[in-house]
This record gives C-alpha cells, structure tokens and sequence, in this order.
C-alpha cells in the first residue's frame, strides 16, 4: 500500500483551496507535504524488524491504514514505527503526527500510547475540519492492531484488547463502528446519526443501545459528559 501519488502543484491547490473553505492549520499541510515515519522501501521495513504489525480497513473498498512497530521489550518503549496508508490528505497528516508523537523522546510507552484518543492527534494538528475528524481514527485503531499483534507475538494473550465490529441494528447490519464514525464526522444527537447512517429506521430495539454508544464516544473522543 502506498499513499497515492499527485503531483506537488495539484496537492497545493488542493491544500491551498481546502485551507480557505476547511481552515487546514499549517501543522496539517506539513505533515501532509512531507510525512513523517512513512514507509519508504522494502528494504526500510527489513532493517526495521518490526514486532507488532497492525493493519485496519481495506484498499479495495476505501480507506486503509498499516502501522509497523517496533517495541523495546525491556522498556516496552515505541522506539520505531513506520506506516503507509490508502487515505486522504487528512489521515496522512493525521498518522504522520500520531507516528512522532510515539517515537520522540526515547519512545512512548505502550501503555501510554494505548490511551492516545484522536483528540490528543488533533490537538498535535491544531485541528481538523469537522467532516475531517474521523481521518484521525485509522491510525489510532491501525497502532492498537499493532500493539495488539506485539501481545500476541511476545504471548502476552491477557493484555490484547477488543477490536472487532458488534452489530446494533440487526435490521440493516450497522455496527457500533458506523455509530462511531458518525458522531466523529460531527453528529451529536441519536437524531443526528439516524440521518447519517438510518439506524434505529426498521429495528426500533436498538435505540436505547445507540443513544448509549453516542454518549460513550462523544465522551471518548471529545471528552464531553
């Protein structure tokens, strides 16, 4: 995977006119122009050595995310980690942060770095455009696969987390992760979500489990009560 390849004048008109509709912050547009930590080579990932390998979404049917860890298993310190991606502008300046974030200062410890919420990624960015701020997620879930992949190498079994999709409406197959990208994307109300992505329409059941979930990632990613 690769980030898809354009051409420096069309990425600055790109930037350069989203910037003025979107308010892209400088911070965004460098890590977007030139990213840090990304995966370059074959022969870069072999001297890396990666021990935790996380891959999240898919290149044939949209976004995509591939982180490559490597831990210090003394330390448990995030000493390296290269990534590479099938995204937009936004979700490569978004993992390029997140990827400097992990590896500066020595390294950030696994457990601090399990606790990092795309808040923390946005506040790096000095923001991102509203419609933009589910970009943030695919290389916050794309780093806990590899950390969970670093458990499962290192047999470390009772310390891998959570990280597959449960179904809410039963009806048309939407799961909490829909939910989720829906309240990230600026829906705040069970209203507001139906309208997104037509839960609760025919499986009225589901409802009181939605609004609950709204609540816990309103409170999860925007840290609101």
């Amino acid at each position: 995977m690769e980030v898809e390849k354009m051409s420096a004048k069309k990425c600055a008109d790109v930037v350069g006119r989203n910037s003025e509709q979107w308010f892209y912050s400088t911070k965004v547009k460098e890590h977007f122009f030139r990213p840090k930590n990304f995966l370059k080579s074959q022969a870069e990932l072999k001297r890396l050595k990666p021990n935790g390998v996380g891959l999240v979404g898919s290149p044939a049917c949209g976004d995509s995310m591939k982180f490559w860890l490597r831990i210090d298993p003394k330390t448990e310190r995030i000493k390296k980690c290269r990534w590479s991606t099938y995204g937009c502008g936004s979700a490569i300046a978004s993992t390029s942060a997140l990827s400097v974030m992990l590896t500066e200062k020595g390294g950030m410890k696994i457990e601090k770095a399990l606790k990092i919420r795309p808040q923390d990624i946005l506040k790096r960015l000095g923001g991102l455009p509203a419609r933009k701020i589910h970009c943030s997620v695919l290389g916050d879930k794309a780093l806990k696969a590899a950390i969970n992949d670093y458990f499962k190498n290192t047999g470390q079994l009772d310390r891998m987390t959570e990280q597959g999709k449960k179904v809410i409406d039963k009806v048309l197959g939407i799961t909490d992760e829909d939910i989720e990208h829906a309240v990230l994307e600026g829906a705040k109300s069970f209203e507001e979500v139906q309208q997104k992505t037509k839960v609760g329409v025919h499986d009225k059941g589901c409802i009181p489990q939605v609004k609950e979930l709204i609540h816990y990632y309103r409170k999860k990613h925007f840290g609101e009560e």
